[in-house]
């Protein structure tokens, strides 16, 4: 089965994921639930641009990026954010198990999620729209870290295979805001301060590529320039965020030698930098809850975000 079509097996719209996620297992067991923790905060869908998204070809819900907000309660957040990015290839995404999942993960252990729904192939867009989007999220959490009770200093990003790519790119493309810029959002940096990468893809200029994201994010015949400035392991620098990476040694989507190019790099310029390779498991685990010893990942994630200081409470 390629990735593609694993992906798709489990696409479904962020609509009927979150739906799915508040939806009773029991009628009157989840609302037992729900009325014994006054504290929990239903997702909140928001667009990422009101204004219009840039570019935008036109006025339907495939031109208008979301952020799903996914805030922990107020007794449980430690004042740590991550945008989260699903992978597809950047021809679809998978929303729901490498989405709204994971914001549900992050925000269990009081992490604020803001799950990303960008612009992609599938709906008509190439670069840079996925860039400007998972750009514009960062620039939205850190513009209202006050509203949403979080550190601008501790806002990462995570994604899984080209979502992965997506969050790289965001940790070696970044600037410090436009400072006279009316929109006080335009005004904040767009730069994580860490990034968690889920067999992503890194690479556009090895034998390592996955092709399809390479070909959805680019086109089919890109300068050769574009396609090395979004070869990430060619952008690394010292000023590249600390980064978790994990990836299985069975995936044949996209060949872990993609997360290994990256930590190198990390590596060789002095950046912070934790890899896990597991021996086995296919591609598009998301969580990996049932796949024996990946399944740890999340719990090694979260002790690295614990040792690097980023879920101390203020």
């Amino acid at each position: 089965m390629t990735i593609a079509n694993h992906e798709e097996a489990h696409l479904m719209h962020h609509e009927d994921w979150i739906r799915r996620l508040l939806a009773p297992i029991s009628g009157l067991l989840l609302w037992g639930i729900f009325a014994a923790s006054p504290a929990w905060a239903e997702p909140k869908v928001e667009l990422l641009w009101p204004e219009g998204a840039p570019g935008a070809k036109g006025d339907s819900d495939d031109d208008k990026p979301t952020l799903t907000i996914m805030l922990p309660p107020e007794d449980k957040a430690n004042g740590a954010a991550v945008v989260v990015c699903p992978g597809g290839g950047y021809g679809h995404l998978a929303f729901g198990y490498e989405g709204v999942d994971v914001g549900q993960w992050l925000s269990d252990h009081g992490v604020a999620a803001f799950v990303l729904k960008y612009r992609h192939r599938g709906t008509g867009y190439g670069h840079p729209a996925p860039l400007d989007d998972a750009q514009r999220a960062i620039r939205t959490v850190r513009a209202r870290a006050d509203e949403f009770g979080v550190d601008p200093q501790r806002i990462g990003i995570l994604g899984f295979s080209a979502g992965g790519h997506l969050a790289s790119s965001a940790g070696t493309h970044y600037d410090a805001g436009d400072s006279n810029a009316k929109d006080a959002i335009a005004r904040a940096s767009c730069r994580p301060e860490f990034l968690i990468l889920c067999y992503p893809v890194i690479s556009f200029t090895t034998p390592y590529t996955h092709k399809g994201s390479r070909k959805n994010l680019l086109g089919e015949n890109p300068d050769a320039k574009l396609v090395e400035s979004f070869s990430n392991e060619l952008q690394v620098t010292e000023d590249t965020p600390p980064t978790f990476l994990w990836h299985t040694s069975e995936d044949k989507g996209v060949p872990p030698e993609n997360s290994v190019l990256f930590y190198l790099a990390l590596h060789k310029a002095g950046v912070p930098a934790e890899m896990h390779i597991y021996e086995k498991g296919r591609h598009g685990l998301g969580l990996a809850q049932e796949v024996p010893a990946v399944s740890s990942w999340p719990g090694r994630c979260i002790d690295w975000m614990r040792g690097r200081g980023l879920l101390e409470k203020p």
